[in-house]
């Protein structure tokens, strides 16, 4: 059993970044490959009733300072491999860092220990908050750091009181395929059948968003699951304005990816020459697409059982 301490994040961040060719990835593990940087803090509902809040993969931490903003008196902690969230932030949102070597201390006896975010490897430790201590939890985009998903889903099982609810949200890793009259774009097909194949030989389930509506019966902590599919325009062609809006944050989502895959990529084992095609060909059929293209993204929501 790991044990931890709490360590505020201060001035001096860098024991929390390596540079691995020439991105700024997290110290804290070494799997998860896809930057921290300036350019990953640009990528980036619940019921009002809930008090306590825990964000898993808060990355910029914009989703945490919006529902802390939309409830006032809730309290809402953030959790992230790197300190990369701003340090302005609402009053009810904690962020600390998360260290392995003593208990966590009792936040209700400890008020200073808030506005802040924390810093943990969920994938790594059990997560270090007492049972049923949350009201709402939420992980977005985060299962490809996830080695064992269903221990994952347990974790959050475990720290949810009776009734709590849980929001999952997870883009495809097959985006914009081509419509069954056309054939698929080529580079843009390439990268992403050799991402998901790295990602299987990191030994992590490529098929998990498509399954987490299984994946929370599985458990046998969940009921009332709702499963919603977001169809996702990419790119500039859609004519409704709002789809239009949705498209280009999409688009720009993608154009920031593609080039964060690289460090990933190769400490894969890929040849740099080999990455610099996959990227230079997928970014070609990104601005010049051979159909209108769009992507999924699957939501997933439930409550733990009484």
């Amino acid at each position: 059993m790991h044990e931890f301490v709490l360590q505020a994040v201060g001035d001096d961040q860098q024991q929390f970044f390596r540079t691995v060719h020439a991105r700024t990835l997290n110290n804290l593990n070494h799997s998860y490959l896809l930057p921290v940087d300036h350019d990953e803090i640009q990528v980036s509902y619940p019921p009002s009733l809930a008090t306590i809040f825990l964000d898993l993969g808060t990355g910029s931490g914009t989703w945490a300072i919006d529902i802390a903003d939309e409830f006032p008196r809730a309290e809402v902690i953030a959790v992230d491999l790197a300190p990369i969230q701003p340090r302005q932030v609402p009053p009810n949102c904690t962020q600390v860092s998360l260290f392995s070597s003593l208990p966590s201390p009792d936040r209700h006896s400890h008020p200073n220990l808030t506005r802040r975010f924390e810093l943990c490897d969920i994938d790594q430790w059990s997560i270090p908050y007492p049972d049923s201590h949350f009201d709402f939890i939420h992980a977005r985009s985060i299962h490809i750091g996830i080695h064992n998903y269903p221990r994952f889903l347990h974790e959050i099982a475990r720290l949810l009181r009776p009734g709590g609810l849980v929001l999952l949200v997870e883009p495809t890793l097959d985006p914009s395929p081509p419509p069954p009259s056309l054939p698929p774009m080529p580079g843009w097909a390439s990268l992403w059948e050799t991402y998901r194949a790295c990602l299987r030989r990191q030994l992590i389930d490529v098929t998990v968003p498509e399954r987490l509506a299984d994946l929370l019966a599985a458990t046998a902590a969940f009921e009332n699951i709702i499963v919603r599919d977001g169809n996702i325009p990419v790119g500039f062609w859609p004519q409704d304005p709002h789809l239009l809006t949705v498209g280009q944050l999409q688009w720009m989502d993608y154009e920031l990816f593609l080039p964060a895959l690289r460090p990933f990529f190769l400490c894969s084992g890929l040849p740099p020459s080999t990455v610099d095609r996959l990227v230079r060909d997928a970014q070609h059929d990104l601005y010049h697409p051979s159909y209108q293209p769009s992507t999924l993204i699957h939501i997933a929501y439930a409550s733990k059982c009484y």
